[in-house]
């Protein structure tokens, strides 16, 4: 062995060999385990959470296989249809090409042939980490299997009545011009302005004051509401007033959702843009106003002079007129939330149109039902309150996209605008006797992403043939996942598994917390703090890792600060630790808590735990070749230091399973890692040294202080093996066959 451990010259070789010996594939005769890998985007790269995740999963699936289970860690990627659309449109645009010069056909063979150059990154970087996950299943979310399986769920549920098309308030991306989930939507603080209106009151010479942050809007008003116990107002209810600028009337009604102590206590509902006051509407039977186009820009329901003016063109404009006749009150500063979309950075609009649905109702109940009872449990299980919280206040889930990328709602429309779902349009055709020559359109629409990764556990196994793999994996075992999507992911999961596997997807939900940087600051590109888990394992120069946060900011003036926090943090750059001593820290850091600070001086202190593990093996071996591979002697002749770390590493092994079984990955850390360091280096083999290196000690306690060491330390590389698995792979390859050598002989002279 070399004096040091040098994990660049192992891995990739150690890696290869696993891999096309076709180890990772489930395999024996013990129970089943599977874990899915939550799909990462095949847009992007792993980044810290996914890394800190895998490395999890990883240990899981390890342990388990090592322990006779026939384990399965099933891979595959994401298609993203906004983040992956947008890719492939830059790069046409970048090239003189708008999305609209092409066909939908020949823009999504782009996107495929983009895919095929680029869709193998995250595979590279998982095996880089170490990831054991069965290869030759890897699934993509838009195979043929996969999307059958799409088409099925959305048929099955249509036809039962849990899918429909309807009218009704959704995020609006005018960027994008596509609906969005909450999931996309990036809220955050920033300055405006509250602009106090006069409303003039229908009759009367008076007027309400009305306070809003969006002047734009007023021409969608349907009413002014005020808190129906304020006093300032309630002999005002059912009164009406004028709508600046429109001269059109509408009433003054009283609902509980007005804050009294915000702005004037009055506030205008425009039902058709804002979601609260959709909200309103429908407890006072308000019709909906939509006063933009999808670009955001006014449509024809304004009066004409303000038609074709994008939103804040026209905001410009009607606080203009607004000042000119008297009816703007005053302006004032304002910090309010904003959404944006999270792919184009746009202001979204809450924007009425017609989409489809999943009546989510039927399916929350056996969701909630299967966590209440105990079939799915929540790792902390605090989480699960979470997830009660979510599921007792569900609404529907409007899954149509306005994409050409994704699955295509299998929906098809004759020339009256009659609706037809089925499996293909020669279904359709059959199943309503419609005419071969009657035309029919497919709805151009696709499903949201999170439609498809909600099938993910039994998709990815084979549904809806019954398959093998279908039958033996599912349910899955563990879900291994972020708190930020419990609702999104999770939720959905828990709701199609019950619906159409009639169990559920997972035994246990074990949620992670959010790897934060040094200073307990959320990772951002814009604030140029993230950390590429390879660079961690293989090392990059400073200039490279300048040049990596500071290229393709959204904000380019940025670049500087970020420059000079760089080279202040890393004035070396990153030097190379491996993978194992990275897997090691994030295994430290896995507490039940929801933010993890990482320090890359706990990754330099497990790369010496590495280095600490390598020279005890180059000891033993040394040891072994010394003493001329002698058998150990019996039992009798072990001595007390024998016996004590025996005991201590049989304790050892309690914790560690304790450690697992309540997924407490740090507490596994810290009992490796103290047993390893201060009790078999430290002190067993500080112990060992005076009676192997003298020669007047007793043969038979030499073999049995060989046998000791010798048996520890293989069976310690076994403990270590999910957390660490390239040293202690390396390692146990030397030691292997020397512990079945010893053990065969021990067998020979017991005989």
């Amino acid at each position: 062995m070399d004096k040091v451990y040098t994990p660049q010259e192992i891995e990739r070789r150690i890696y290869e060999r696993w891999e096309s010996n076709g180890w990772f594939a489930p395999s024996g005769t013990g129970a089943a385990y599977c874990i899915v890998l939550p799909p990462p985007n095949v847009t992007g790269t792993l980044h810290m959470g996914h890394a800190f995740q895998h490395t999890l999963m990883d240990a899981l699936t390890r342990r388990e296989r090592m322990l006779g289970a026939a384990a399965l860690w099933q891979p595959g990627t994401d298609h993203a249809g906004i983040a992956t659309q947008l890719v492939v449109e830059r790069q046409l645009n970048a090239g003189g090409v708008a999305r609209a010069d092409l066909s939908r056909e020949e823009f999504i063979a782009r996107v495929w042939s983009w895919k095929a150059q680029s869709g193998g990154t995250i595979a590279a970087q998982m095996r880089r980490l170490g990831d054991s996950v069965d290869w030759s299943r890897e699934r993509f979310t838009m195979d043929p299997e996969l999307s059958l399986a799409v088409t099925e769920a959305f048929v099955r549920l249509y036809d039962e009545g849990l899918i429909y098309r309807g009218k009704r308030l959704v995020n609006w991306d005018p960027t994008l011009l596509t609906a969005l989930s909450d999931l996309e939507v990036r809220s955050s603080e920033e300055d405006g302005h509250l602009w106090h209106l006069r409303y003039a009151l229908e009759g009367r010479d008076a007027h309400l004051h009305v306070a809003t942050t969006r002047p734009e809007t007023l021409f969608g008003d349907a009413a002014v509401a005020v808190h129906p116990e304020d006093e300032r107002y309630r002999h005002l209810i059912g009164a009406r007033v004028l709508l600046p600028l429109a001269q059109r009337s509408i009433p003054v009604i009283g609902d509980a959702y007005v804050d009294p102590s915000f702005g004037s206590g009055c506030v205008k509902i425009t039902p058709a843009h804002d979601f609260n006051d959709y909200e309103v509407a429908l407890r006072h039977a308000l019709q909906p106003l939509n006063i933009f186009t999808p670009c955001a820009a006014l449509n024809e329901q304004v009066p004409e002079r303000f038609r074709g003016l994008d939103r804040f063109a026209a905001r410009e404009r009607v606080l203009a007129e607004l000042d000119a006749a008297g009816q703007l009150e005053r302006t004032e500063a304002h910090r309010y939330s904003v959404p944006r979309g999270d792919r184009s950075g746009a202001i979204l609009e809450p924007y009425l149109t017609d989409q489809w649905y999943v009546r989510i109702e039927p399916l929350a109940g056996p969701a909630l039902a299967a966590v209440e009872s105990g079939r799915t449990r929540f790792v902390p299980e605090n989480w699960a309150k979470t997830y009660f919280e979510w599921m007792r206040n569900i609404r529907d889930w409007c899954i149509s996209r306005q994409l050409w990328w994704g699955h295509r709602i299998p929906a098809w429309y004759d020339p009256q605008g009659q609706v037809f779902v089925g499996r293909s349009e020669a279904e359709v055709r059959t199943r309503h006797a419609l005419a071969a020559t009657l035309p029919l359109r497919q709805d151009s629409d696709v499903l949201d992403t999170w439609f498809s990764s909600g099938l993910w556990p039994f998709s990815t196994l084979g549904w809806p043939t019954r398959t093998r793999e279908l039958a033996r994996f599912y349910p899955t075992a563990t879900l291994v996942t972020g708190f930020d999507i419990i609702f999104f992911w999770v939720a959905r999961m828990m709701m199609l598994g019950l619906k159409f596997m009639g169990d559920v997807p997972f035994r246990d939900v074990y949620i992670t917390g959010l790897i934060l940087d040094e200073h307990g600051e959320k990772m951002s590109k814009s604030k140029g703090n993230v950390i590429d888990p390879l660079d961690i394992v293989d090392g990059i120069s400073l200039d490279a890792l300048v040049a990596k946060r500071t290229g393709g900011l959204m904000r380019p003036q940025l670049a500087p600060a970020i420059e000079r926090s760089t080279r202040k943090q890393f004035p070396q750059g990153i030097s190379a630790y491996g993978t194992d001593a990275l897997r090691f820290t994030f295994a430290s850091l896995a507490t039940p808590t929801r933010e993890l600070r990482f320090d890359l001086a706990r990754v330099d202190g497990n790369r010496k735990f590495c280095n600490k593990l390598w020279q005890a093996a180059r000891f033993v071996l040394r040891a072994l070749e010394a003493q001329g591979a002698q058998a150990p002697g019996a039992d009798g002749t072990h001595s007390i230091a024998d016996r004590w770390i025996r005991s201590r590493f049989g304790r050892m092994l309690a914790e560690l399973d304790a450690a697992f079984a309540s997924y407490r990955f740090d507490f596994a850390a810290t009992a490796l890692y103290q047993f390893t360091w201060y009790e078999f280096c430290d002190w067993y083999i500080e112990l060992t040294k005076p009676v192997l290196n003298s020669a007047q000690a007793n043969p038979e306690a030499r073999r049995a202080a060989c046998g000791t060491l010798l048996g520890v330390l293989e069976a310690l590389q076994r403990a270590l093996h999910p957390l660490m698995p390239f040293v202690t792979e390396e390692i146990w390859q030397r030691l292997a066959p020397l512990r079945a050598h010893h053990h065969a002989r021990a067998l020979s002279r017991r005989e």
